[in-house]
């Protein structure tokens, strides 16, 4: 967080050895690393449109809970 409190960095990652063998066993994961926001399924990687950080919790929150499914 910068000193106004926002977001500036992050990385959420659900990991799971047994369901994913790539990508050091990350199942879904978003970071803004690399200059970019992203998203990390099941070894793919794909750009995303940034609007916020609670957008992105709300994002991961979905997904992972789609792939405890």
């Amino acid at each position: 967080m910068d000193e106004t409190g926002k977001v500036t960095r992050y990385n959420l990652a659900y990991i799971h050895h047994g369901i994913c063998g790539v990508d050091n066993g990350r199942v879904v994961g978003y970071d803004n690393a690399h200059g970019f926001h992203h998203r990390h399924v099941m070894g793919q990687v794909e750009p995303i449109e940034f609007l916020s950080y609670e957008d992105i919790e709300e994002r991961f929150e979905l997904d992972y809970l789609a792939m405890r499914e």
